[in-house]
This record gives structure tokens, C-alpha cells and sequence, in this order.
């Protein structure tokens, strides 16, 4: 009975978190960044050529393409796929168009996180770079009592959503396609996290940059395939997500009964949790790469939730709903089985790629999410107790894969929601530092000169 009624209340309370007062303080920040930086998506292209070089001579402790493969790997988890699943479940099509604006706008905020994550970072004893939102509180505002609050909160939440979570996924893919125990899962999997994260940051960055281009881009061009294979029913899909965003969905396509509000909330939603643009968690990894000045890494960082949302969700979504309308006896009302069914209806490769996605994309949401919560218990403890953390969070990937953890899923988005707050209050507190530093780097094109 108690446990139950914890899990009610956790349950609740993620509901409201993540409910109408998040989307509107995260969208807010996204937009007002966005008309303050002059609209920094369109430096996208300028962006994705710099993640792409190396500042040689630049301090730092990972390139900018190893922080930036860090990153996303804690990014591009499950949520990209069962995730806009679930939006489209229970929000119609229409919830593919707000979740991909969602990450055109967030592009905006993950740049202003990547600038503030340079510019206060620090140097420790032993040369290594130390940053995020928690050192903005402190060196920025003068807040630094809100820097151990968000601290607390990411090191709770790289247990849930960064560890248990996905192990449990995966030992659930595991089963359920292969028939591999849970038990057999999780002893591998830990030995693999263990072999990984004992190396440190270095280590980590080196595995993130080798395993997330090749399964984003593998996925990616397993989706474009499929839409191949659902030629004919692709332009329909892309008029029903268009027009379902904006009118009342009717019967048809399977889709009846969605209304706008419920598209653009639901939609609205996935993007913001997929991409983690305004939750704060990337910027503590953008703090250790090598890069000449600020506005470099912020341009940087800012590709993340490019690639994360406005391409890997929106492949995910085009799969989804065109798939929908080409094989009408597929049931739309669950998020997981919708995705299941999509993929699964496409013969030879539907499946295989939707087991390899899944366990890639967890696999290193558990990498990435490791490096956040070890910095967050440095800032709060020291150094001392970094080793201590890492033991704790292998063991917690065996634990997850052979548990239930309903209970730990509504923790761990209430602990991301309680990130977000701090988070976007040093984003608006400092915004005026965020154009000061965009007007002299970015837009006065001084964007090789080293930071003075």
C-alpha cells in the first residue's frame, strides 16, 4: 500500500512537471533566445563545420566533437523512438510538427547553455576543466546554494533516467526479441559500463564520438529506407502531420479523435525532454572541450538538438504515421507497440533496426549520463568521492536490468524537471552575458580569435 501510494504521488506529481507549467517555461526560454540571438539557428550549417575541427592549442580537456558525441549520446536515447511514439499516440500526427519546432527553437537555448558552460568554467589542480549551469549559479549570479540544488538533482536523476532505466530497456529488448535473460544482460552490460567509465571522461568522449555516428547514422538511413519502401503513403503523411498540427484530427488514417491542443502539448513535450535543450545537462560536458572562445562550443553544442530532434525525431515520426496509413490495421492508442508495429510491418530490416536502435541509443545514455552526474558529485563532495560514484553507478546497470522500475521512471522526470529550473533561471539571468558574447565573437565574425 505504501509503495503504492508513493508511486501515485511521484506519478502526479511528473504529470504536472511535465505538464502545461514546463512547456511554457521552457518554450518561452527557447523563444526569447531566439529573438535576443537573432535567431542563432541560422549559423546551423557554420555550426556543423566547426563540430567537425579541432582547436589546436585551445584549452580544454575532450575536442569539441567529443564533448559534442557525449552529449548526444546522453541525448538520442529511447525517447527519440518510443518517445515520439507516445506523442503520436496520444497527441495524432500533428504531434510530429510541434515536437520538430520544439527543436528548431531549442536550438537557440542549447547554444546559450554551451556559451555559459565556457565562459564560467574552471580549472582544477590537475588541469582538468570543470563547468555547467552549477558554476554558472555560482560564478555568474552569485547563487550558489541554487548550483547545489541543481547538482542534487542530476546526480539523482543519472541513476533513473541516465542508468536504470535504460538498462532495464535494454534487458527487456534483450528478451523479448532474443530470448537473452535479464540476468545474462545485465552482467554484460555492466562489464561493458565498467570497462568504459573507469577510463574517465577520456575514455568516455573516445567511445560516445566512435559509437554515436555510426548508429544515428544507421538508423537514420534505416528510416530512409523504410520511408522508401512507404513511398506512396510519404507525401500523404506529410499533409496529415501539417494539417493535423493546426485542425481537429477526424476519422481517418486511424488518427480520429486528436485535437490541436492535445498535438501541440503532447508534441511540445517529447521535443522538450527528448533534446534536454533547457534541462541543463549537456553543458557540463561542453565545459571540458578544446575551444578557442565561448560563442565556438555554443555553436557546437547547438548541433546537438539539430541532430537529436529535427532529424532523428522527425525520421522517427515520418516512419511512424506513414506506416499508419499504409497498414490501417495497425492500432495507434499505445506508444510502444505503435513503434513495434511500424517497424515491424517493413520486412527484413524493420525489426533489426528497431532492437539495434533502442539498445545503441540506451547503451550510450548510460555512457553520457555518467559524466553528468560524476561532475555533479565533484561540485558537491570533491574529487574524493568520484571513484565511489563510478562503483555505485556500475552496479546500479545490473540492477536496473533485472527490476521493475515504473517507480524510478516518475522520479527520475521529476528530478530532470527540478534540473530544468535553475537551469533556465541562469539562462535568463545571464542572457545579457549570452549577446554580449555572441556580439563579439559571432557577429563582429571573430569567430577564430582566442578568448582573452
Amino acid at each position: 500500500m505504501l509503495i503504492e501510494t508513493i508511486e501515485h504521488f511521484f506519478r502526479q506529481l511528473s504529470d504536472f512537471l511535465w505538464g502545461v507549467p514546463m512547456i511554457v517555461m521552457l518554450l518561452g526560454t527557447h523563444l526569447y533566445l531566439t529573438v535576443v540571438l537573432r535567431f542563432p539557428q541560422r549559423r546551423i550549417f557554420t555550426a556543423i563545420r566547426l563540430s567537425v575541427r579541432r582547436d589546436k592549442g585551445a584549452a580544454g580537456d575532450v575536442s569539441q566533437f567529443g564533448a559534442l558525441a557525449t552529449a548526444l549520446a546522453a541525448t538520442i536515447g529511447t525517447g527519440n523512438i518510443i518517445g515520439v511514439a507516445t506523442a503520436i499516440a496520444l497527441g495524432g500526427p500533428g504531434a510530429v510538427l510541434w515536437c520538430w519546432l520544439t527543436g528548431v527553437f531549442g536550438i537557440a537555448t542549447k547554444y546559450s547553455e554551451g556559451l555559459l558552460a565556457i565562459k564560467y568554467r574552471q580549472r582544477t589542480t590537475d588541469g582538468r576543466m570543470l563547468g555547467g549551469p552549477m558554476y554558472a549559479l555560482e560564478k555568474g549570479l552569485g547563487w550558489k546554494w541554487l548550483g547545489v540544488l541543481f547538482a542534487v538533482f542530476t546526480a539523482c536523476a543519472s541513476f533513473g533516467i541516465g542508468n536504470t532505466v535504460q538498462a532495464n530497456a535494454i534487458a527487456t529488448i534483450a528478451h523479448d526479441t532474443y530470448g537473452v535473460s535479464p540476468m545474462l544482460t545485465g552482467m554484460v552490460l555492466t562489464a561493458l559500463v565498467g570497462a568504459v567509465l573507469l577510463g574517465g571522461v577520456k575514455s568516455i568522449a573516445k567511445v560516445c564520438g566512435a559509437l554515436v555516428p555510426f548508429m544515428a547514422l544507421f538508423y537514420a538511413l534505416g528510416c530512409i529506407y523504410i520511408l522508401a519502401v512507404n513511398g506512396p503513403y510519404l507525401w500523404p503523411a506529410l499533409r496529415l502531420i501539417c494539417a493535423s498540427a493546426f485542425t481537429p484530427q477526424a476519422a481517418g488514417a486511424g488518427f480520429a479523435g486528436t485535437t490541436v491542443m492535445m498535438a501541440a502539448r503532447y508534441g511540445i513535450a517529447r521535443g522538450l525532454f527528448s533534446n534536454e535543450s533547457g534541462l541543463g545537462s549537456a553543458p557540463i560536458v561542453a565545459a571540458a572541450a578544446r575551444t578557442r572562445n565561448p560563442v565556438r562550443q555554443a555553436l557546437v553544442s547547438s548541433t546537438g538538438t539539430f541532430w537529436d530532434t529535427v532529424v532523428i525525431c522527425a525520421l522517427t515520426g515520418l516512419v511512424i504515421v506513414s506506416s499508419v496509413i499504409a497498414y490501417p490495421d495497425i492500432s495507434w492508442h499505445d506508444g510502444a507497440g505503435l513503434t513495434k508495429a511500424a517497424f515491424s510491418k517493413i520486412p527484413f530490416v524493420g525489426k533489426p533496426l528497431l532492437s539495434f536502435g533502442l539498445l545503441t541509443f540506451a547503451f550510450s545514455t548510460i555512457l553520457g549520463w555518467s559524466y553528468y552526474g560524476e561532475r555533479a558529485i565533484e561540485y558537491l563532495k570533491g574529487k574524493r568521492w568520484m571513484l565511489a560514484y563510478r562503483v555505485v553507478y556500475i552496479a546500479a546497470v545490473f540492477v536496473g536490468s533485472i527490476t521493475g522500475l515504473n517507480l524510478v521512471w516518475d522520479i527520475s522526470d521529476c528530478m530532470n524537471a527540478f534540473m530544468a529550473v535553475p537551469n533556465l533561471i541562469s539562462l535568463i539571468g545571464l542572457s545579457g552575458i549570452i549577446v554580449h558574447e555572441t556580439r563579439k565573437y559571432l557577429w563582429r565574425g571573430r569567430l577564430d580569435s582566442m578568448d582573452d
